[in-house]
């Protein structure tokens, strides 16, 4: 008898709590929206919640308030080799701590031959990595093989919690060229983009890319050598009156994504090339992937007159999130839980002696957001597409290696925004909700056998 009860009360507790996390309508936020006190963080995806939501990728800008937003961990120069993935920890797993992991992951990363795989099943909306510390200037390069195919990108950029973004991306039906790229706060002008042709095969070999980040200029670099410099003086907007130039903490981020799922804005798939062949030559034990051997970080000295006052966390101080609103302090950066957020760093599951109706409470809190199918940055939210027009920047560099003439149909945007709101981001939708719906069965089990 009592067998058949827990057996029943799993059943209700799992059938109840999926239910919720059908029906539960997902809380937006952005441009007019913010997040509301019970749900304070704004993810990279546009989506109020806690816990993750509150960590790497939260948006002050439109969250709760500044302090919602669990301090960022300062930069640290370090080489990442991947030999195994002993630094690699789960999104449903990383409350914060830098120094017990390098990178958090989302989807299904994989160690081969000493190096990281980053793959894309069908169903699936691929796998990123992002790095737990943060860089405010620096230098960073990452070793890398891409993916190829129809609608298969890989990305190698840098992305602050205001979606201040500096790219390098690969569109997988040209193997020969590498494309940058650079936003301010998420804005979408796409006549940031540049090509760069005349690589060798990016499948079948390994390339090193670089991109150098100052408080002046970027300059991005493939095996060595030059390829494209962006001066922040020539970013000047009069209408909003500053400077549309990257200049915020940023965390290094490693993807393969599905440009060309059905569900995407017909800008994204036309720039990422059509539409994902799941049958595809491409599709190596049922997925798509690129790989990684060797990511190194450079940190370079606070640009002059930051706000230092410590030396563990990044946070803001001011909405307008430019380069003179950071501060650099001693803001612990660490939750107790997956129920935490910068304004309750302890917060904390209820105990196994809490009752059934306070796990309910928290089995339907968003803890951690989903990747969407339009890619983790801004490229990923091209809506119609694009008309075309050549680039009215006066980037340095190589000038055989950059087609500036179609740099409109360049760019990816990593902050995933509606058009990734299909099938892609329905695979990853209910892990957001998954970490109360486990507690419920647990505290229900407990209850029961309490009796």
């Amino acid at each position: 008898m009592m067998g058949l009860l827990i057996s029943s009360a799993l059943l209700l507790a799992v059938t109840t709590n999926w239910v919720l996390a059908q029906e539960q309508q997902q809380i937006k936020c952005g441009e007019g929206a913010l997040c509301p006190e019970d749900l304070p963080c704004c993810s990279q995806y546009g989506q109020c919640g806690v816990g993750a939501y509150c960590l790497g990728g939260c948006d002050p800008k439109y969250s709760n308030s500044l302090e919602s937003c669990v301090p960022a961990p300062i930069c640290e120069s370090k080489d990442y080799s991947f030999t195994d993935l002993d630094g690699i920890v789960p999104n449903t797993r990383y409350l914060g701590d830098a120094s017990k992991a390098d990178w958090v992951s989302s989807g299904a990363p994989l160690p081969y031959d000493g190096k990281l795989l980053l793959t894309m099943a069908e169903g699936s909306v691929g796998t990123l990595l992002a790095s737990t510390h943060y860089l405010w200037y620096g230098k960073v390069s990452a070793k890398l093989k891409t993916s190829a195919g129809k609608g298969v990108v890989t990305a190698f950029i840098l992305l602050s919690d205001v979606k201040d973004e500096i790219d390098f991306e690969f569109v997988g039906t040209d193997l020969e060229t590498a494309q940058s790229n650079f936003y301010s706060q998420g804005v979408t002008n796409y006549n940031n983009g540049a090509k760069h042709a005349g690589i060798a095969n990016t499948l079948n070999t390994e390339h090193e890319y670089e991109i150098d980040w100052t408080p002046d200029h970027i300059t991005w670099s493939i095996d060595g050598k030059q390829v494209r410099t962006k001066q922040k003086s020539d970013t000047w907007n009069a209408t909003s009156n500053r400077y549309d130039y990257p200049q915020t903490p940023a965390r290094v981020q490693l993807s393969l994504w599905p440009a060309g799922l059905p569900t995407n804005g017909e800008g994204t798939i036309s720039w990422g090339g059509g539409l994902v062949d799941w049958n595809s030559k491409y599709v190596t034990n049922g997925y798509y992937y690129a790989t990684f051997s060797e990511v190194k970080m450079q940190c370079y000295n606070p640009p002059s007159g930051a706000k230092v006052q410590g030396s563990v966390s990044y946070t803001y101080d001011n909405v307008a999130a430019t380069n003179d609103t950071v501060v650099t302090g001693n803001k612990p950066t660490v939750l107790k839980s997956l129920l935490g957020s910068g304004t309750n760093m302890t917060a904390d599951y209820p105990s196994a002696a809490a009752s059934a109706s306070a796990s309910a409470q928290t089995s339907e809190v968003a803890t951690v957001p989903g990747l969407t199918g339009a890619g983790p940055g801004t490229n990923g939210q091209r809506g119609d597409i694009q008309s075309g027009g050549s680039s009215s920047e006066s980037d340095s560099g190589d000038s055989s290696n950059t087609d500036s003439s179609t740099s409109a149909a360049t760019g990816f945007v990593q902050g995933g925004g509606s058009n990734g709101s299909g099938n892609g981001a329905a695979v990853q939708r209910p892990e957001g909700i998954l970490q109360g719906s486990l507690f419920a069965v647990v505290v229900a089990v407990i209850g029961l056998l309490a009796m």
